[in-house]
């Protein structure tokens, strides 16, 4: 290690024992006094959650959540949304502002009734304003996205939990009486009747060469030995299932059981090309701009023999025999035969996420499944717009949405964990090759996915928001607290929410166009959307083209074709929206919500970005909002085994932007060093396997606070937008060199793994 290195090293070790009060050197600012006459003044005295909110505290509760989000925040079981922040970081953000002094290691354990306005202009899944409605606050939340208006509202309406409990009863049972044959075999071990489970299905495509259908296998695997007490390989050249003890290869192959041929699992595929089983032609898979859907053939099905269970180690697979291909052959009829059924044509637009459909020729959503799911879920949907009971009706119809999830052939099954991943395991349309058929109603208390786990799923969300509890540990076990006096639950209205009557105006539009008088919220609470990290329209229009078949006639935010917007704020190179767009967009939401806001309350939001370029769009919306950074707190968002994040470089951390109505004074970059490296330890004691791209993240989120702090003097919002993007990206890039961000996680890491005793406090840092 150089001179300068240790230097460096030194100072980072240093700044671990340096308070938060002290590194952040930050004024109030008098309301209506220009910026060029306020005098600097101490600001402790009226600030809050910048010294309140306990990251410590935080981050210990939002890991386990995470780990498990649908046991400890059950709500979100009313229907799927991406990417949603723990529950716990907003409760303790709203309670670290709103609660006073009290600590929110005892403060979050208990009922609270606050009072007042809490807004979200970017309301998504609705975390924020869940948690605010629980606190007691009504609430405002808009979004583009008429899916994410439905959701939040299914949320806060109340519900008869029982009758509609009866009611799903009776629907389920109705379909079952015309569908329930289909999704029946025999059992091989005892030749009764059982339930399938699943059934597996794999792609197909003839030979160019000589016209053999070939099966699209990556591999012949069906389940691991980790869920199972054996390895079940299907064989290449008869179909046969096999059970070995050890997984056969083509340089030791096992013989098959039923025809003696090669067992291994190497499939025919790699290289996104195929070898011809008869003539050995290698030939690519996915022909260019195709004009069908691909082909698909049924190998294999797993189900579930009540009788055989009790005495049956593992699961019960079997490869499709005549009667089982028959069920599905009449199952197609029978659609055929119901043309009147609700089931949606709508083509399928191009788009970043689905011209990767395209590109499997999928140019209606229709042809996403298979004529025994199409079937189901048309009789399904039938039934439930028959329902007379508006609010039940209305759950029903979410629930079906939801479980759309479960029932489509971009399904695929976990060979490891024995299950059907969902369509919306990774943020996005992967297509795989072999493909997992769910059961439509479910077998009770077996397998999941299906019509009745998700109704059971929905009691637990409903039932919780009557009564919300919290999740902490009495010793290594698990203890649940209830709270009792808090629920999630508000009159939706159409006008401005009443402060101390638990009103929520929830609205599909963008957040400019929400009537807000000056000094009307008392907090903005967000998690505004990451530029081009999710395209949220494209992904959850596979569930509007249904919902919208029973909806668009009753609710106007359901007339529209399609739940994309020119206003919606992610980059999509297909919509021709860039980084223009979105900082255009960020900058006037932020400002509108501003200007609503009462004297010096908080405009709060996450964000998450391991480039500090990416916050070129916050700096400028801050700004032009007249609002200053007071504080970038960290806090967990993610959990390191999240599917679409999994051995990436990204971070499970959020910088949580604190801003308001207040003068920072100047703050030299070389402050980051020791707030970043508090930040690391206050992480490290809360649980996280600290990483880079942790540091990174947290560092960016912090060189965004500086910029902000040092541009403040002198921004004119009436410059052009590229010349505002343009200051923010230079100070930022300025910001990021004059720190070495490149080396700078391996700085802050190698001090924090040297600190013997790492921090316990800073930042009124609390155990849970």
């Amino acid at each position: 290690m150089t001179p300068k290195e240790e230097f460096e090293l030194q100072g980072i070790q240093d700044a671990l024992q340096v308070s938060w009060s002290s590194v952040l050197g930050w004024t109030s600012e008098t309301e209506g006094v220009p910026d060029s006459q306020i005098e600097a003044q101490p600001v402790e005295s009226r600030s809050r959650l910048e010294q309140q909110f306990d990251p410590t505290f935080a981050t210990r509760l939002a890991l386990r959540e995470k780990q498990i989000q649908q046991n400890y925040r059950p709500i979100i079981g009313i229907h799927k949304w991406f990417a949603r922040r723990p529950g716990t970081v907003f409760r303790t953000l709203l309670l670290a502002e709103y609660n006073g002094a009290e600590p929110l290691e005892t403060s979050y354990w208990r009922q609270h009734k606050l009072n007042g306005v809490i807004a979200d202009p970017f309301m998504g899944g609705g975390t924020p304003i869940y948690e605010a409605n629980r606190l007691g606050f009504s609430v405002l939340g808009t979004d583009t996205n008429p899916m994410a208006f439905w959701v939040v509202r299914q949320a806060l309406e109340h519900l008869d939990t029982h009758k509609f409990a009866a009611v799903a009863d009776e629907v389920a049972s109705a379909v079952e009486d015309i569908v329930g044959k289909f999704y029946k075999t025999t059992c091989l071990q005892c030749g009764a009747s059982a339930q399938v489970k699943y059934f597996i299905w794999v792609k197909t495509e003839p030979c160019p060469t000589c016209q053999t259908v070939n099966d699209l296998f990556p591999g012949y695997l069906l389940a691991g030995d980790s869920r199972h007490p054996r390895h079940v390989v299907v064989c290449s050249e008869c179909g046969c299932l096999n059970e070995c003890d050890d997984e056969p290869s083509k340089d030791i192959p096992k013989p098959c059981a039923e025809c003696g041929g090669p067992l291994y699992v190497e499939g025919p595929v790699r290289r996104q090309q195929v070898e011809c089983r008869r003539c050995g032609t290698e030939y690519p898979y996915q022909i260019r701009e195709p004009v069908r859907p691909p082909s698909h053939r049924m190998w294999a099905m797993e189900y579930h023999c009540k009788a055989c269970k009790p005495t049956h180690k593992g699961r019960f697979f079997k490869q499709p025999d005549a009667d089982d291909l028959d069920r599905y052959e009449q199952a197609r009829l029978r659609l055929q035969e119901s043309p009147d059924l609700p089931i949606p044509e709508d083509a399928i637009p191009r788009g970043d996420e689905t011209d990767r459909l395209h590109r499997w020729g999928y140019r209606r959503y229709r042809e996403m499944f298979t004529d025994r799911q199409l079937l189901g879920l048309g009789l399904l949907l039938r039934r439930i717009t028959q329902v007379g009971d508006s609010p039940v009706r209305h759950a029903l119809l979410t629930v079906f949405s939801d479980f759309l999830r479960y029932q489509n052939m971009l399904c695929r099954y976990d060979t490891y964990a024995l299950k059907c991943q969902d369509i919306f395991s990774v943020h996005g349309f992967p297509v795989g090759l072999v493909q997992c058929e769910n059961n439509l109603l479910g077998i009770p208390k077996v397998g999941a996915g299906a019509f009745r786990h998700f109704v059971e799923k929905y009691l637990r969300a409903k039932r919780y928001c009557e009564a919300p509890f919290e999740t902490r540990l009495n010793g290594k076990r698990k203890e649940v607290v209830p709270i009792p006096g808090e629920r999630i639950m508000a009159d939706v209205v159409r006008h401005f929410p009443v402060e101390d009557e638990r009103q929520a105006q929830i609205a599909a539009s963008p957040a400019t166009e929400m009537n807000l008088l000056p000094e009307s919220l008392d907090g903005v609470f967000t998690d505004p959307p990451y530029f081009a990290n999710v395209q949220y329209a494209e992904l959850i229009d596979f569930n509007y083209v249904w919902l919208r078949q029973a909806l668009r006639d009753e609710f106007t935010e359901f007339t529209p074709l399609t739940t994309r917007s020119s206003d919606e704020l992610t980059g999509n190179v297909t919509m021709g929206r860039g980084i223009e767009h979105f900082t255009e967009g960020l900058s006037a939401a932020f400002s509108h919500y501003a200007a609503a806001l009462k004297p010096d309350a908080p405009f709060v939001f996450t964000y998450h970005h391991n480039d500090p370029a990416s916050y070129v769009a916050v700096v400028v919306a801050i700004l032009d909002a007249g609002l200053d950074c007071t504080a970038t707190l960290p806090a967990a968002a993610e959990m390191s085994a999240s599917l679409h994040i999994l051995g990436t470089s990204s971070s499970i951390l959020d910088s949580v932007f604190v801003c308001r109505r207040t003068k920072i004074t100047h703050q030299a970059s070389a402050d980051i060093h020791g707030i970043l490296a508090q930040d690391a330890a206050l992480m490290a004691v809360a649980g996280v396997k600290v990483s880079p791209g942790d540091i990174r993240c947290l560092a960016s989120g912090h060189i965004a606070r500086v910029a902000i702090n040092e541009l403040r003097e002198g921004w004119d919002r009436g410059d052009s937008l590229p010349d505002r993007m343009k200051r923010a990206e230079e100070s930022l890039v300025e910001l990021a060199d004059g720190l070495e961000l490149d080396s700078l996680p391996g700085r802050v890491l190698e001090a924090l793994a040297q600190e013997q005793e790492p921090i316990k406090g800073g930042r009124n840092a609390t155990t849970v």
